[in-house]
């Protein structure tokens, strides 16, 4: 690789990172091609990026980031899943996708400029994701006011009911 290719590459790493808000670092070995395509295809559908690092560019790359670190954890094969708008998205993707496989796996990460380890990338998964706090949020603002709405129109569906009840009775005194 030529010095400007190294340039230009550690020049769009380092915007990469400055701009992801996880970064999660993994060891990998032995994967098969259909394995990491499956991998990537995963993360591309969930505005995920997830790279293959040349060490020595991606800590030069790192540096002066939120990325920064984790740069130690850059040795030997390692890969790096950048998300920039759910923090949990990327961590739930890849600890879905290891469980089963013994390839991977996950040396550290950095959630909003602040390092963890593979253990808090674990719990980071088990989170809600941004949509289902969304939900969730959504869910307890409407709560009250289709208590408020059920409230208000009790009593008129009693009366109501007690009419009916009322005119039903007269009905069978009648007949």
């Amino acid at each position: 690789m030529e010095k400007s290719e190294k340039e230009v590459m550690i020049k769009e790493l380092n915007e990469k990172f400055a701009r992801a808000r996880t970064a999660i670092v993994a060891e990998f070995s032995k994967l098969n091609v259909e394995t990491v395509t499956r991998l990537r295809k995963k993360f591309r559908d969930s505005g995920v990026d997830y790279r293959v690092l040349k060490n020595t560019l991606a800590k030069r790359a790192a540096k002066g980031t939120p990325v920064e670190v984790v740069s130690d954890d850059f040795t030997g094969p390692v890969a790096i899943a950048l998300g920039y708008d759910d923090v949990v998205v990327p961590a739930k993707i890849l600890h879905e996708f290891i469980k089963d496989l013994e390839t991977i796996k996950i040396r550290s990460a950095v959630v909003e400029g602040k390092k963890t380890d593979a253990a808090g990338v674990a719990a980071l998964a088990k989170m809600p994701g941004l949509p289902e706090l969304r939900a969730k949020i959504l869910g307890m603002l409407t709560q009250p006011a289709g208590t408020l709405v059920r409230t208000v129109a009790e009593p008129g569906s009693r009366l109501a009911r007690l009419i009916k009840a009322r005119a039903e009775a007269l009905e069978k005194t009648n007949s």
